[in-house]
């Protein structure tokens, strides 16, 4: 039995160690393993988690259902995801809450270079059908992963739409992936699947779709993209709290405007009008916020100003980044450098008043 996997289950089992106290252990140790055999009095030390947590950890002893879990796991062939695993959603760590554990199931690569979600309302309009479809058409030519919950009306239409233009898209669920909810949606959920998507979730087998699980996936399908896209949603209801979800995230959000007395579309224009979401009627205005647009570039004259500045270790390691790609988003940049956030900002900005980086719409960096 995977041994590490186990202790990395029972981490989720602990009483009062959540998200957050997780990722603090994480970071302070190699492997989750290695925070079980920790002495208590280490535990106690790290901010953040003190006594009692400490104690929680040490006095846990019940390994049953994470051997369980790991039955299923390899049964059904699931890729168990760890918060220091490098196919980790890298954009979901920079969320101060990002799961400790992640189930996955498919193909797709959940580091693409371009990750948008789209979703909205279950009783959608023929408008937002419409719109749906061609959103995502005209987002084929970028090669672009599509994100959605896996539910009734748009986000179903965007999965199908991304997979029929040769787009891989990812369902993220509210509960183990020993089922699909809706049941309806089973075939839906092997099209992605046979299409080179894939299929999340942070719930283990047997757990039900219960209403409260729905908000929590929420926040994996915004953490986990560059940008939201809301096409239509009443002024209360899960694309709501996703696009709340991902303004809190610092994420780019996008909402397709309304007739004002359509109440299916009065969640996107109060989106729009409280400036928590940027006007979209087309892709292409997506791409250029995104600065997705493809330019051409002369790969030899790109950083010549570096030639002549003293770099220090930080800016070093950035422009190292920098010069793998054009354009680089902020969270590949934290992920790869292996700085911490504040070390990157600082770096950034002297390479920034240097004129050696630029930055662009939507998180994105390049070299001048």
């Amino acid at each position: 039995m995977n041994t590490e996997l186990l202790y990395q289950l029972a981490l989720t089992e602990v009483p009062n160690i959540g998200c957050v106290h997780a990722k603090i252990l994480a970071q302070e140790f190699d492997s989750a393993e290695n925070i079980f055999k920790a002495k208590q009095q280490l535990l106690e030390r790290i901010e953040g988690i003190g006594a009692v947590r400490a104690k929680a950890i040490k006095v846990f002893n019940d390994f049953s259902k994470a051997e369980e879990e790991i039955k299923f796991i390899e049964k059904y062939k699931i890729t168990p995801l760890f918060l220091t695993d490098k196919n980790y959603p890298q954009r979901l760590l920079n969320c101060y809450d990002s799961p400790t554990l992640l189930f996955y199931k498919g193909d797709a690569d959940l580091n693409a270079s371009k990750v948008v979600a789209i979703i909205g309302t279950r009783n959608h309009t023929e408008y937002g059908k419409q719109q749906t479809e061609k959103l995502v058409k005209e987002l084929s030519s970028q090669n672009i992963l599509v994100v959605s919950g896996m539910a009734f009306g748009i986000d179903a239409i965007a999965h199908k739409t991304a997979f029929k233009n040769n787009l891989a898209t990812v369902g993220v669920l509210g509960h183990g992936l020993d089922q699909i909810y809706p049941p309806d949606h089973s075939n839906l959920a092997k099209d992605m699947l046979k299409h080179g998507g894939g299929l999340l979730t942070e719930f283990r087998s047997n757990t039900k779709p219960d209403k409260h699980n729905f908000p929590t996936r929420n926040r994996i399908v915004a953490g986990m993209s560059d940008a939201t896209v809301v096409i239509e949603t009443g002024d209360k209801g899960g694309s709501m709290i996703t696009a709340e979800l991902a303004n809190g995230y610092n994420k780019d959000v996008f909402a397709l405007p309304g007739r004002v007395n359509d109440h299916k579309s009065a969640g996107c224009n109060f989106l729009i009008r409280n400036n928590k979401a940027m006007l979209l009627t087309d892709a292409e205005e997506l791409i250029e916020v995104m600065g997705w647009e493809e330019k051409s570039q002369k790969p030899a004259a790109r950083s010549q100003k570096e030639l002549f500045i003293e770099l220090s270790k930080d800016e070093k390691i950035i422009v190292e980044i920098l010069k793998e790609k054009d354009l680089v988003h902020v969270d590949e940049l934290n992920f790869k450098s292996g700085l911490s956030s504040s070390s990157m900002a600082v770096a950034i900005l002297n390479l920034e008043l240097q004129g050696v980086v630029a930055t662009l719409p939507g998180k994105l960096y390049k070299l001048n």
